[in-house]
């Protein structure tokens, strides 16, 4: 699957959670997407929750911003818009991968309330931008 096909298809599952969440405030909805409630609640969310396995091994993950919106994908190369210090690359013949999975910035409630808008694609529109 291209990152370009998920990024579609997780936009709607997102969608959809935020939707069903509609009479909660901005803060209730971002705790809502806690790693330990979501796992629970939102099953079909990520394949990891089946395994009870983070994608970034910290404390308090927060699942809002799956994906990082200062992540750039191109033809050729992926990069972190914000030269994450925790990021690397993974070069192959073909591409160059942004690395993030030391990174855990838009995992944290902070980051995510500083840009929250409960439209995921909004807040990952930059993307494909590049």
């Amino acid at each position: 699957m291209s990152y370009q096909s998920w990024h579609e298809q997780h936009s709607i599952k997102h969608k959809q959670i935020v939707d069903k969440l509609s009479h909660l405030s901005d803060d209730e909805i971002i705790k809502y997407f806690d790693f330990e409630n979501m796992k629970i609640k939102e099953k079909d969310f990520c394949v990891l929750y089946e395994k009870d396995q983070k994608c970034h091994d910290i404390e308090n993950l927060n699942c809002y911003l799956c994906a990082c919106p200062n992540f750039r994908v191109g033809t050729t190369k992926s990069f972190c818009d914000i030269d994450s210090k925790d990021g690397g690359t993974i070069e192959t013949k073909d591409f160059i991968h942004q690395n993030c999975s030391k990174c855990t910035v838009p995992h944290k409630v902070e980051y995510v309330k500083k840009n929250f808008d409960k439209s995921w694609s909004t807040i990952m529109e930059k993307t494909f931008s590049f």
